[in-house]
């Protein structure tokens, strides 16, 4: 998710205008920036405090070259760097989606023909890394992005060349825990087969939710790595017999990239591609979507791709906002009416004596309860969780219900039918109505018009 530069942050780096803070770590800050032509990048710059650093600029120095060499599909390519100033930094192209962690953690495991797709993409990735005689030692969630097209594997930063002359010797441990191999836990020698282990690592907690060897202290975790079998009671077959492969204690006794790239293929059903977002729960595409507006958000028009600039002279309109958002905007402007209509009918309905006390009573509940389920909806809409959406389509619905049975009351049981206030109640509920359906039906109609393209 991208934020708002704070006070301090760089607004330039090299020839990138920067933007936006998308992240950062112990090693350094990432932000949202573009290129001279309008191109969106991510660009990853070391921490003020490690720059004079000598040992750390050399291996991220070490990271920009791993980086340069690998290509393929499905990893982040890497545009431009600068690794002697001060601060060093480096840019890659910008991918819009969440990482693998987000995703499961704020929507639950991904489905058993998600994780094939994901581990297609992943294993393809980490060819691409082995052809260039590198082990990317750090495969984890956090380093895995979504994208519409598919997955990206992300930073090289603890990459480690296969033929340089130290590969052999004693290594220390370096990785994530829970997500490291045994022989990458005991110091060993590390090679692709490693690489191999995390994979099976990450898809399991892909499709499950929770990593294979547990949760707790450090050394527990290591321990169970080291000698005891994963726990993949939850994966379905034969995609836990493909995992349980992969988690093989003995580096030899894994399977191949190859050979699992072919395997999970045939996972895939026909139809499930990449592109489009098809191969991802329509959650997670919503999101992804979601993070494409809010990042242009930060960007000036004029310095989009093709927008009318001295270096290009075009025009070509920002990105329109999902419809979702439109049409749950156009929901809030129409309850936030509806909610003020309803005590003032209540009110009247009480003047000309239109309903005895105990219905109204009722009604009054039931709209007071509406109401509240409108504005859980909205703020869980505002914190992007998709299920804000359907309680915003519910209380809107119930809460135009109840207030246009009062207005309608009103209306034909008052003496002055000429009012119009009950009339324009009545108008308003109506509207407040469709528009709640629309919001409820429109994400059916997305999918379906994704799967007719």
């Amino acid at each position: 998710m991208a934020d708002p530069l704070r006070d301090g942050d760089p607004t330039r780096i090299g020839p990138y205008q920067l933007h936006a803070r998308l992240g950062g770590g112990g090693m350094g800050r990432v932000f949202l920036g573009n290129s001279p032509g309008g191109r969106l990048v991510a660009v990853k710059v070391v921490r003020p405090e490690l720059v004079d650093d000598a040992d750390f600029r050399r291996r991220f120095a070490d990271e920009v070259r791993a980086a340069r060499k690998v290509g393929g599909f499905y990893t982040a390519h890497i545009v431009d760097a600068d690794t002697d100033v001060d601060p060093p930094w480096m840019a890659t192209a910008y991918i819009s989606g969440p990482s693998l962690h987000q995703a499961v953690h704020q929507h639950g495991p991904l489905p058993p023909e998600s994780v094939a797709v994901l581990g297609a993409g992943l294993a393809e990735a980490l060819l691409a890394v082995h052809d260039q005689k590198l082990v990317h030692r750090d495969l984890k969630p956090d380093n895995v992005i979504l994208a519409e097209d598919g997955p990206r594997l992300i930073d090289f930063g603890i990459a480690r060349a296969t033929d340089s002359p130290t590969y052999t010797a004693a290594q220390p441990v370096i990785g994530t825990i829970g997500f490291m191999s045994p022989e990458q836990a005991c110091g060993s020698e590390v090679a692709p087969p490693s690489d191999v282990f995390a994979l099976g690592c990450v898809l399991a907690f892909a499709a499950t939710g929770r990593n294979p060897f547990g949760e707790g202290p450090i050394h527990a975790v290591l321990y169970r790595i080291v000698h005891e079998e994963p726990d993949l009671s939850a994966l379905p077959e034969p995609l836990a017999g493909l995992v349980g492969a992969c988690l093989a204690k003995d580096p030899d006794a894994r399977p191949g990239l190859n050979r699992l790239l072919g395997d999970l293929a045939t996972l895939v059903p026909s139809g499930r591609v990449h592109g489009e977002g098809r191969w991802l729960p329509e959650e997670v595409t919503e999101v992804i979507t979601l993070r494409k507006t809010q990042v242009l958000e930060h960007v000036p028009p004029r310095e989009l791709p093709g927008s009318e600039d001295a270096g290009t002279g075009l025009a070509v309109p920002r990105p329109r906002r999902p419809a979702v958002r439109t049409a749950s905007a156009v929901m809030a402007l129409l309850c936030l009416p509806t909610v003020l209509s309803v005590p003032f009918t209540i009110v009247q309905a009480i003047t000309i004596g239109a309903m005895w006390d105990g219905e109204l009573l009722l009604h009054t509940a039931l709209c007071a309860i509406q109401a509240a389920v409108l504005a859980i909806g909205a703020l869980l809409l505002l914190a992007q969780n998709t299920a804000g959406r359907w309680l915003i389509a519910i209380g809107g619905t119930g809460l135009a219900l109840q207030a246009g049975i009062l207005a309608g009351s009103l209306l034909f049981q008052s003496a002055d039918l000429d009012n119009p206030a009950p009339l324009g109640v009545l108008v308003l509920t109506s509207l407040t109505a469709a528009a709640s359906v629309l919001l409820a039906l429109l994400p059916s109609a997305e999918s379906r018009h994704r799967r007719a393209r």
